[in-house]
């Protein structure tokens, strides 16, 4: 069984019809099914309708009784609520869909938007920082959004209070990104009613999560991972030492983005996160002029290219459940890299791949932004 479910099937193929997105829909919406399953299944199937035929005998092999997948009643649900608050769906591996985010290990299948098209066709840069800001901060940030739509860049933030609306306020005319926690078409927090419908007026609001979705705490940390995907930069203003502003500048540093912050005095709490940056090789930020020279050398985002695809023996069962006792055997709580547990093992991306599929549908193993993986 193993062989049919990871065995060789055609290219990747994005969606081109609106029942090709409704596969893909379904497919993400699916229980236990995340943006990394989700790439590793299409990778394996070509295309969502054969994955979603195949999902529950994958989720049956992983030990999961009677599993369905999401249903077309709901996905059509999703979609008609989309259509009725005039938000439009982007695709990973469409021409629309940002090279950038592309680029991430983790990138989300699809995505929400309402606004504008035109920020995300130009080169990002995130600006982050505390909600609780102080004045300096907050005219910092704008300031450095303005300088930074001048010259011809999106400002992405995540519509929070305190620094992120400040820089959504500072690139409103030139056009900014808000990416969301909750829903595309939920605003949290409500204080920035009025500035989200001037962004989906002037720039572009987006959200991974279904329409109608609530933020909770869990859904804040993958929407980092996605302000930093989209961004040539992250530029922190301020932040405490436990920020989830740092939270984006770790994903950021895991995706392979550089890192600048502004520096703050040595007693405001809200300034120990970006010198401890700082102190840890960020670069230091005085004004646009210092961001802007970062970017002159990562306006053409580097493409790594793919390995090549290695052929696959015929499977065995009994070495299939060996190789996932060895792989939880490596990880505990704390999250690793999938590339650390490749190289602990010495085996191929093409061995472990299937092998953490059937632990992530198993609910044995937890995926995190940036590649990693730990053991539930």
């Amino acid at each position: 069984m193993a062989k049919d479910l990871f065995s060789s099937h055609p290219p990747f193929t994005p969606p081109k019809s609106e029942e090709d997105r409704l596969f893909w829909l379904r497919l993400i919406r699916s229980a236990r099914v995340g943006p990394a399953t989700f790439h590793r299944l299409m990778a394996k199937h070509g295309d969502a309708a054969t994955a979603l035929d195949a999902l529950p005998r994958v989720a049956e092999a992983a030990g999961v009784k009677d599993y369905t997948p999401c249903s077309q009643d709901a996905a059509e649900r999703e979609m008609d609520l989309a259509r009725a608050k005039g938000a439009r769906m982007l695709c990973f591996g469409t021409d629309a869909y940002p090279a950038t985010l592309a680029d991430i290990s983790d990138a989300p299948p699809v995505l929400w938007c309402m606004g504008q098209r035109a920020p995300i066709l130009r080169p990002m840069v995130a600006l982050v920082g505390a909600r609780n800001a102080s004045s300096l901060g907050t005219r910092t940030a704008r300031a450095l959004a303005d300088g930074l739509g001048h010259e011809g860049y999106t400002v992405v933030s995540g519509l929070a209070r305190g620094i992120d609306a400040a820089a959504h306020h500072g690139s409103l005319k030139s056009g900014t990104i808000a990416v969301m926690a909750g829903g595309v078409d939920v605003i949290y927090p409500i204080e920035n009613a009025v500035l989200a419908a001037a962004i989906a007026d002037q720039g572009l609001r987006l959200s991974e999560q279904p329409m109608g979705v609530h933020p909770q705490a869990r859904h804040f940390p993958p929407r980092n991972r996605i302000i930093s995907g989209l961004a040539l930069a992250v530029v922190v203003v301020e932040a405490a030492e436990k920020s989830g502003s740092l939270i984006t500048a770790r994903d950021a540093l895991d995706q392979g983005r550089e890192i600048m912050a502004v520096p703050g005095h040595p007693v405001d709490g809200r300034a120990g996160g970006c010198n401890r940056l700082i102190r840890e090789g960020a670069t230091l930020v005085r004004h646009v002029d210092d961001v802007l020279e970062v970017l002159e050398r990562l306006k053409t985002p580097t493409k790594v290219p793919e390995p090549a695809i290695e052929p696959r023996e015929p499977a065995d069962p009994a070495a299939g459940e060996a190789l996932e006792c060895r792989i939880l055997d490596l990880l505990g709580p704390s999250p690793v890299a999938e590339d650390q547990i490749i190289r602990d093992l010495a085996l191929s991306a093409a061995k472990i791949s299937p092998a953490l599929v059937m632990l992530e549908m198993q609910g044995t193993v937890r995926r995190h932004p940036g590649g990693l993986v730990s053991r539930t």
